[in-house]
């Protein structure tokens, strides 16, 4: 484990998610294009996923593309996933060599040909082995939408009840969620927002439930490790009560 003398080893957060804002302000402040600042963000990736790793998180989900996101100008959609093949190239032996297992959340489908499949190659390629539980689950929200997700899970639900699978008495918070693209997945406990924008944006709507939030005015560019780790120190400086007292969890 990363030593840190800042951190509560006890206390790291079991999954951390991210929105990375700030990508294309980054870049119109620099007179850049607005692709340059996806790709100085890539770096970025790399550094907090290894910082992740590290610091021995569970889990680590990036918020990389969303269903919003098609809507935007065709030539930067095309250079985002011309960006994400790249990384997807360059890091599968690093995700191989230090056991980090890339899992997806989203409508893959809708993802282009060659996009999807080096995905589900990368994705099939660092499964975790048998019996060895990954270092790092990396799990990529792409083409991702939290509404479309849990109406999908409702619809998932209907239709095996419908066919007699379960009845509507066996619904549960636990059964919905075993239904969601994060199903066996723990729920982030911090969300961090970079870039200011103070707003969920369609992210993990249910998962975040309990989340503790981290917005910071940074844009994603400039958020390396050291950012990723002043933001654990915050999570780790709250008090989590989940509804109880600060008594009660004095006396527990």
């Amino acid at each position: 484990m990363l030593e840190n003398p800042v951190l509560d080893p006890k206390r790291i957060p079991r999954h951390v998610a991210i929105i990375m804002d700030g990508n294309g302000r980054w870049a119109k402040q620099r007179n850049l294009p607005r692709i340059m600042g996806h790709k100085v963000g890539t770096e970025s990736v790399k550094d907090v996923v290894k910082t992740a790793r590290e610091l021995n998180l569970e889990v680590l989900t990036l918020y990389a593309f969303s269903t919003e996101n098609w809507k935007r100008p065709a030539i930067e959609v095309k250079g985002l996933m011309t960006l994400l093949k790249t990384y997807l190239k360059s890091e599968v032996q690093n995700m191989l060599e230090n056991n980090i297992s890339l899992r997806c959340i989203g409508e893959i489908e809708k993802l282009q040909p060659d996009v999807q499949k080096i995905l589900t190659r990368v994705i099939r390629e660092t499964a975790p082995k048998t019996k060895v539980k990954p270092s790092l689950t990396l799990n990529l929200a792409l083409s991702y939408g939290s509404r479309s997700e849990i109406v999908r899970a409702a619809r998932i639900m209907a239709e095996k009840c419908v066919s007699g699978q379960f009845d509507p008495e066996d619904f549960s918070e636990q059964l919905f969620a075993s239904h969601l693209y994060t199903g066996g997945l723990p729920d982030p406990d911090l969300l961090i927002r970079t870039g200011g924008e103070v707003r969920l944006s369609n992210f993990l709507l249910w998962q975040l439930s309990y989340a503790e939030l981290y917005i910071t005015e940074t844009m994603w560019p400039d958020f390396k490790g050291e950012r990723f780790i002043e933001a654990i120190r915050d999570y780790q400086s709250r008090e989590r009560r989940f509804g109880q007292t600060s008594e009660q969890l004095q006396a527990e």
